[in-house]
């Protein structure tokens, strides 16, 4: 079609709908609504998987819900836009992002957070501007939306605030990373820790994130980052992330790993990341973090309702610190830009972040590979 031709119009297209929580994702033919102010149309261009997904499509009660397009780390090129949108225009390649960056509120214009309050991140069915859906099957039958991307799509509508637009030279089976997984893992180290030159991190679970963590962690110049993970073949991996010492979590003897690292590291290290979800090992990250100054950042997504518990008195004298870092602390608009100028400059190196590249149509092929552990990020064409 014409640049043009569809502006206005509902685009007939291919998406990969989830109809039941943990089964195969079915190819379908779909309708997507023209963008209402303040909203974008997109084709999209590549899409990767993330356990975000993975997570969700299990899920079968709230915030988990079918029928649903999940994805949300992609890259497209901009289709048409709704009403009231100059910052992107037809033709522009963007980033879809989960979090909302609006540019308006108190948050968005502060350098201390990236979480928008006029847009407030949450994992809802829904557009965040109008509580709608753009996404019907051809029965007319009501389709949810994912993290306000919903990249399992040929096309998707998404609102401006969750828009960045990027240089189109970036190759996109790299670009589409920094919508989610690699943005996540660097940021933590950049963003929401500010690792210094010459300190120890701790990395619980060397997925994607996790590796991205250390990634992050060797460009700002630590001088040991220790991998934990139950796999071993992950040592070998993690190595070329900057991973310099490695933890098996599952063969440490008799020892509590978090007795292995504060032996390790003469007292524990300056800064945990917890990149698994799991709440017992936000607890065995927090305990392996230095007295005084340490931070447990967490990165991983838990199931919802896990609960964390410290005595307090182990809170008030250790003096140590413990966030939570949605989205790596990255502010999508202005951050996202800097992180993919060190990629083209190759200072980040995001290449060995694709293990796999696949057609959109072998996306349950996909899904088995990051459930099996066999890949980091598995990219899928839509149009090859």
């Amino acid at each position: 079609m014409m640049a043009g031709e569809t502006r206005g119009k509902p685009i007939r297209c291919r998406a990969a709908v989830c109809w039941k929580a943990g089964e195969p994702l079915v190819m379908e033919e779909v309708m997507v609504a023209p963008p209402l102010a303040g909203e974008v149309r997109i084709r999209i261009i590549c899409t990767s998987l993330c356990h975000s997904d993975i997570t969700i499509w299990k899920l079968k009660d709230p915030p988990g819900c079918v029928p649903r397009i999940l994805g949300h780390e992609a890259v497209g090129v901009v289709e048409s836009v709704g009403e009231n949108v100059s910052e992107v225009t037809e033709g522009d390649i963007v980033l879809p992002i989960l979090m909302p960056d609006c540019g308006e509120c108190t948050d968005c214009r502060s350098e201390k957070s990236n979480l928008c309050s006029k847009f407030p991140f949450k994992i809802s069915p829904w557009m965040p501007r109008y509580e709608s859906s753009r996404f019907t099957d051809l029965k007319g039958e009501v389709l949810y939306h994912f993290l306000f991307v919903s990249s399992f799509s040929e096309y998707t509508v998404v609102d401006i605030a969750n828009i960045t637009k990027i240089d189109p030279n970036i190759p996109p089976n790299r670009a589409c990373l920094f919508s989610c997984g690699v943005s996540t893992g660097v940021g933590a180290a950049w963003k929401t820790a500010n690792v210094e030159k010459g300190s120890t991190v701790a990395i619980f679970g060397l997925g994607t994130i996790g590796l991205a963590v250390a990634e992050g962690a060797r460009l700002r110049g630590a001088s040991r980052i220790i991998g934990v993970d139950l796999n071993p073949d992950k040592f070998e991996i993690g190595k070329k992330f900057g991973v310099t010492d490695f933890v098996n979590s599952g063969n440490c003897g008799n020892k509590p790993v978090r007795q292995v690292i504060m032996e390790m590291t003469d007292g524990g290290a300056d800064y945990c990341f917890e990149c698994v979800g799991m709440a017992s090992l936000v607890h065995e990250a927090f305990a392996c973090c230095r007295k005084g100054w340490g931070k447990t950042i967490v990165l991983g997504v838990d199931r919802p309702g896990s609960m964390l518990s410290f005595p307090s008195f182990d809170i008030l004298h250790s003096g140590k610190s413990l966030m939570g870092s949605p989205y790596g602390g990255v502010k999508p608009k202005s951050d996202i830009p800097i992180l993919l100028k060190r990629y083209m400059d190759k200072e980040l190196d995001v290449d060995k972040f694709v293990t796999h590249e696949m057609r959109f149509e072998d996306i349950n092929k996909a899904f088995d590979l990051l459930i099996q552990g066999k890949s980091l990020r598995c990219v899928l064409w839509m149009d090859k």
